[in-house]
């Protein structure tokens, strides 16, 4: 017999995990229109920068429309919106944050595939292991507020840092701290560039080869222990202090202090770990090098407008690139989306007053039909009372069937019994006879 599981159903703080689940937002991306295999792509890298509080494995189908996926999105507790459409002009990204909005849309100037960044990388390497907790949200660049600062500024920071799960020192675990995402404002074209990186930890103060030392054997030089394989070397300062190029001692030897590769650090780079990290001899209180090696995608986005409320139900243009109002304009812009709110309020309140009204009816009209049945049960109670000997017998056969229902037909042939004669029977037919 297999041994029988329990489940636990009254685990402490349970409630206090569910409301700090329910409290990450999370994402749908998806692509929407006819778009390219390279724009398909990014939607596919930018699932997995996302990890793992988004629909990474989503398919989208021909029937699908926007409107589905922001009728859903809030029953399936998705807090926001990524749609990628190619336009005549150039790619286009919207961000809408369910179910209210509002809805920001960014043309797509220049992007990067992660493909293409870890191609032209020689460092930058992906385990898979870092997308199991989502990533570090980074500011760059941004102006602070002030009064001279453009309004929508303020709204755009708040937009990415609603896509990330919030950032707490106190409880957060430093082996959770693989990835970061930066999002840097560049005044000068006035765009927004998009990098994801992953961070990576390396001993510092030793030179490169030491440090392969210490690592273990890399996937070039990898042999069945796990260690380096050093048979080919007469002495390890063969190994470990010679120059980049040289076969063999005889072009002479570089010490640990003269190596100028960025192994080394600055001690700018160089952070002592609170906490066990992920690698080998990552431990607490090390001395270790911080180093982010970018992995993709990358894109450089300009901010064309913001809106209120989410696609099909848009409201006032917040911002806008191109277009630009005077203050009579805007004011007049509130005043028609204000008299277009108060109307669609006023016709959902009707809405909602008929449909009361409508049950109100037929709740009426099913307690007279009730009220009436009690009636006529009372008066054949009565009459039932009155002829008792002659209707009822023992087997309850007198008795009437609520279920059973009489027809015309039937009534007029019990009224009329006895008194049908001959003639007014049905004439018999006629039977037909073959000739020979």
């Amino acid at each position: 017999m297999a041994r029988k599981r329990k489940n636990r159903t009254h685990l402490k703080g349970g409630d206090a995990k569910e409301a700090a689940v329910s409290s990450v937002p999370k994402s749908i991306i998806i692509k929407h229109g006819q778009v390219g295999h390279s724009l398909a792509q990014l939607v596919r890298d930018l699932r997995k920068v996302m990890e793992p509080n988004t629909a990474s494995r989503l398919k989208e189908r021909s029937r699908n429309k926007l409107k589905d996926f922001l009728t859903m999105g809030p029953a399936l507790s998705v807090s926001h919106l990524l749609a990628f459409t190619l336009t005549p002009l150039a790619p286009s990204l919207r961000i809408v944050k369910l179910s209210d909005g509002p809805t920001l849309s960014f043309r797509i100037e220049r992007y990067s595939l992660m493909r293409d960044v870890i191609s032209t990388s020689r460092r930058a390497r992906s385990v898979g292991m870092e997308y199991l907790s989502p990533p570090l949200l980074v500011l760059a660049s941004f102006p602070p507020p002030s009064p001279t600062t453009p309004p929508h500024l303020p709204l755009l920071m708040k937009s990415f840092q609603s896509l990330f799960p919030p950032l707490s020192p106190h409880t957060l675990s430093l082996s959770a701290a693989r990835r970061v995402v930066l999002i840097s404002y560049n005044a000068e074209r006035g765009t927004v560039d998009f990098r994801h990186y992953i961070i990576k930890v390396k001993p510092y103060g030793v030179s490169k080869r030491v440090r392969r030392v210490l690592e273990g054997a890399t996937s070039s030089a990898r042999s069945l222990s796990g260690v380096l394989d050093l048979g080919n070397e007469k002495d390890v300062a063969d190994f470990l202090l010679r120059k980049r190029g040289e076969p063999g001692p005889e072009g002479g030897y570089e010490s640990a202090a003269s190596s100028a590769e960025s192994a080394m650090g600055d001690d700018g780079d160089a952070v002592d770990l609170a906490e066990d990290y992920v690698g080998r001899n990552n431990r607490k209180g090390q001395r270790r090098a911080v180093r982010l090696d970018e992995v993709g995608p990358r894109m450089e986005l300009r901010l064309i407008k913001i809106t209120e409320g989410v696609p099909g139900k848009e409201g006032a243009v917040m911002y806008h690139n191109f277009v630009k109002k005077s203050k009579k304009e805007v004011m007049i812009q509130k005043a028609e989306h204000a008299a277009k709110a108060k109307l669609k309020k006023e016709r959902r309140e009707e809405q909602e007053r008929n449909v009361q009204r409508k049950k109100a009816a037929k709740g009426e009209g099913k307690a007279g039909e009730e009220d009436g049945g009690e009636e006529e049960d009372e008066e054949e109670e009565d009459e039932l009372s009155e002829g008792e000997d002659e209707d009822e017998n023992e087997d309850g056969l007198g008795v009437w069937d609520e279920e059973e229902d009489i027809s015309d037909d039937e009534e007029e042939e019990v009224a009329s019994e006895g008194e049908s004669s001959e003639d007014e029977r049905p004439p018999t037919k006629k039977v037909k006879t073959r000739r020979p």
